[in-house]
């Protein structure tokens, strides 16, 4: 089973690498050469294999792809992956821990200083309350969202005000009804 990513990019073909440490380089480490290796690599550069070289030139070999007519990219999904050689198997799962591997290195955040409560407290204005970052400040520094206590009155429900509207509006047509009604009495 390869050990590094520097075994996958290394077709069978081409010479081994040296081996490596147990964790994954998939670029290879950059030792300063002397001056006349530095010139010769200058005038014939020979780039690197890309990652997965090995496991491309072992599926291209496999029994799926030349017999079966399969393509590299199906004969990796299951089921056709378990009908692989031992050796392309071995390949795909190191190729995929390499690959999750460049894929943790990355710095998932700019900067590498540790956040402390009192830049919390710059970014947020108000004490440092509610200090979940987004971006490096605080998620609702802008929003200045309105605080409850818990004592508020309850809102008014919508349908209530309409009611409380209409039964207004039958009062006053009452009202209206009763004064012209007055008045034609005190007129007859």
């Amino acid at each position: 089973m390869p050990s590094s990513c520097k075994e996958i990019r290394t077709p069978a073909s081409l010479p081994p690498l040296p081996p490596s440490p147990s964790h994954c380089h998939c670029h290879p480490p950059f030792h300063p050469a002397p001056f006349k290796q530095q010139s010769q690599e200058l005038t014939n550069p020979h780039p690197p294999p890309p990652p997965g070289a090995a496991l491309a030139e072992c599926l291209q070999e496999s029994e799926c792809v030349m017999v079966q007519r399969h393509s590299a990219a199906d004969c990796l999904r299951s089921p056709l992956a378990e009908t692989l050689p031992l050796k392309c198997q071995q390949l795909k799962k190191g190729f995929g821990e390499c690959r999750r591997g460049m894929i943790d290195m990355r710095k998932r955040f700019r900067g590498n200083q540790p956040v402390t409560f009192k830049a919390l407290q710059d970014t947020d204005g108000d004490e440092g309350r509610g200090y979940q970052l987004y971006a490096g400040r605080s998620a609702f520094a802008g929003a200045g969202g309105r605080r409850t206590d818990g004592n508020e009155p309850e809102p008014v429900d919508w349908r209530e005000a309409e009611n409380e509207r209409y039964r207004q509006q039958q009062q006053q047509q009452q009202q209206q009804a009763e004064a012209a009604a007055a008045a034609g009495e005190k007129k007859a």
